[in-house]
């Protein structure tokens, strides 16, 4: 198992789970690490010094530090659901949902953190991404076409963040598409598996080998 890869996951980080369904679905197995943010291992900063989650630590030293990265070494190893298909449309979709929209959710859940911030402002431009999304799932059944590929799975945590933050305004509002869409994510075994809890690892603790 010593050569089996090295992942510091926090289960409730949306870039964490992304990868972590990735792994799930490429059926690679990784020695999982959970690691407490506000007091992160040492042995996670040593590898990435940006310390942010996910990190892939490879038997060989190498290390992969984002989350995409992540979902695409672990797609390059197996893909049997053409995660990767219409990939160049997926990277244009996932980069509008990790630049502008995640500004927007992050002003939006956590305002206090940034100066004169007005979150209803960046709820509203949230909005304006979500009922982009909208129009594509009403018209394929999920974002690029009738079967979820990479872009739903890179994006759908970080929907689940948004409507969290005031799900009754979110269901509140004429997206029924895109509700359904996130509905039947969060419902699906992968997302399931991918949720499951484990203790926070210390040095010298047993490590749960995830994705076997």
């Amino acid at each position: 198992m010593s050569d089996t890869p090295i992942l510091y996951s926090f289960r409730r980080c949306p870039y964490a789970m992304r990868a972590r369904m990735a792994l799930l679905i490429s059926e690679t197995p990784v020695r999982l690490r959970e690691v407490v943010l506000r007091d992160k291992p040492e042995e996670m900063i040593a590898a990435s010094p940006k310390a942010t989650v996910p990190v892939l630590v490879q038997d060989d030293g190498m290390v992969i530090d984002e989350s995409l990265a992540i979902m695409h070494w672990a797609l390059g190893r197996n893909d049997p659901h053409d995660w990767a298909a219409n990939e160049e449309a997926s990277h244009d979709l996932i980069a509008e949902a990790d630049s502008d929209f995640k500004d927007n959710l992050d002003r939006y859940k956590y305002p206090t953190r940034y100066d004169d911030v007005d979150p209803i402002a960046h709820r509203s431009g949230g909005l304006e991404f979500l009922r982009t999304l909208e129009k594509h799932i009403a018209a394929n059944g999920q974002l690029l076409g009738n079967q979820p590929c990479l872009a739903d799975y890179a994006i759908f945590p970080f929907i689940r963040q948004f409507a969290n933050n005031d799900r009754n305004w979110f269901d509140a509002q004429s997206l029924p598409a895109l509700q359904k869409w996130l509905a039947e994510h969060l419902g699906s075994d992968l997302f399931t598996t991918a949720m499951t809890k484990y203790s926070r690892w210390r040095p010298g603790d047993a490590e749960p080998l995830f994705a076997a």
